[in-house]
């Protein structure tokens, strides 16, 4: 098997991973306040997170000084962009709102456009129009399915741009997944104190499971794009990030029975595509 081979298939599964994720808490909505789901799931998760890190051998808490301000501001970044995409997951269909987090890519082009002054030529400008075009048919505003909740997956797009541009800003010095850690345990302390503003339902040994199988989902995504990052070429591993609105199309119609009308297949297609156009073009730019 070719590392390329190898780093695709390792996108898939972190793909695959976080969708299921996604399926486990909308599932458990049903029955759970959103917040107490996060308290609990963000126990787990910042406990099997650390042990995995550890296991690693990047497990540290030295963060440079000049690191410190940018990090809190990504934390913040990563609490309001779960509060939007977990609220219009549970609210709308999932394969509708991982199709409008597949504008990601484009989002962060023209943001790093803007704030860092980055060259982005006709061509990525170009397609950053189009699936902006995209995001609008698969949204559909004015149409009997839009509502606030699709305003706030479109909200989550921004602030998860936002986030990864204030990644852009560390030092070499600070490790990747000491910041996934500490957000894991930022967001475990929100969750709890949230949580106390709900009304706690006891859960059943079912939603236990769908916890636990929720945490490692989450561990499991974060384990495979440490993996991807170690083999194969970006340019070639990159577009399969895509692959999650397959996967999202498959959940949504197995276990909820949801199925995308033909606008918003036809605008995820265009969102898939121009992402992955941009992400080629960034890699050419990038090496002349």
């Amino acid at each position: 098997m070719t590392p390329n081979l190898k780093g695709a298939l390792f996108m898939m599964g972190s793909m695959a991973s976080f969708v299921m994720n996604d399926v486990a808490i909308k599932v458990l909505a049903d029955d759970l306040p959103l917040f107490q789901i996060v308290f609990l799931r963000s126990v787990l998760t910042t406990i099997l997170l650390t042990a995995t890190v550890a296991a690693f051998g990047q497990l540290s808490f030295r963060i440079p000084r000049g690191d410190r301000g940018k990090l809190a501001l990504r934390t913040l970044f990563e609490i309001a962009a779960l509060v939007t995409f977990l609220t219009a997951l549970i609210n709308m269909q999932i394969a509708n709102a991982t199709a409008i987090l597949s504008a990601l890519p484009l989002a962060v082009t023209l943001g790093a456009a803007f704030l860092f002054r980055e060259a982005v030529g006709w061509r990525r400008l170009s397609a950053i129009c189009v699936g902006a075009f995209g995001v609008i048919l698969i949204v559909q505003p004015g149409a009997e399915g839009f509502n606030i909740y699709s305003l706030l997956a479109l909200a989550t797009v921004v602030l998860v741009a936002g986030r990864d541009l204030a990644t852009r800003g560390f030092s070499p010095e600070l490790p990747t997944m000491t910041v996934a850690v500490i957000a894991a345990a930022a967001i475990c302390v929100f969750g709890g104190i949230m949580s106390l503003t709900e009304e706690w339902v006891r859960p059943k040994p079912t939603h236990y499971a769908l916890i636990g199988m929720a945490s490692l989902f989450i561990i499991g995504g974060y384990v495979f794009s440490i993996l991807v990052m170690r083999v194969g070429e970006v340019a070639v591993t990159s577009p399969f990030r895509y692959t999650s609105l397959v996967f999202a199309l498959v959940a949504g119609w197995f276990v909820f029975a949801e199925f995308p009308n033909k606008l918003a297949l036809v605008g995820a297609a265009i969102v898939v595509a121009t992402g992955v156009f941009t992400l080629i073009r960034e890699r050419q730019v990038k090496h002349g």
